[in-house]
């Protein structure tokens, strides 16, 4: 079996929930969501990022704005929508739950 193959599955599986909480600090174009998940060592590529935004865009979870840069291309700045808040906040409480539960289970016990 793949250890590396099953940490990818796993990232992926909560990629949604970083973005969102990403998100709900401030808004942030595509980059500076690369940076702040990379920074968190979720080691993530472009290809993956892009079409999850627009997937949670085109569930009115994100909305976004267009805005001009003087170092290049105009920017799409992402942002979190009233239900995109309502959305993460479910995830937060499922997230909370389930990091107990594998705290509990997966904890060495010292004899």
């Amino acid at each position: 079996m793949n250890v590396e193959n099953t940490q990818s599955q796993m990232r992926k599986g909560i990629l949604e929930y970083c973005i969102l909480g990403i998100l709900h600090k401030g808004e942030a174009y595509p980059s500076e969501i690369l940076e702040k998940l990379r920074g968190a060592q979720m080691l993530v590529v472009e290809g993956t990022v892009y079409p999850l935004l627009t997937r949670l865009k085109n569930l009115e979870l994100l909305s976004y704005r267009w805005e001009e840069s003087t170092s290049g291309p105009p920017r799409k700045y992402y942002c979190i929508t009233p239900k995109g808040t309502q959305f993460y906040t479910g995830l937060s409480h499922t997230w909370h739950e389930l990091q107990q539960a594998v705290s509990l289970l997966t904890q060495t016990t010292q004899s």
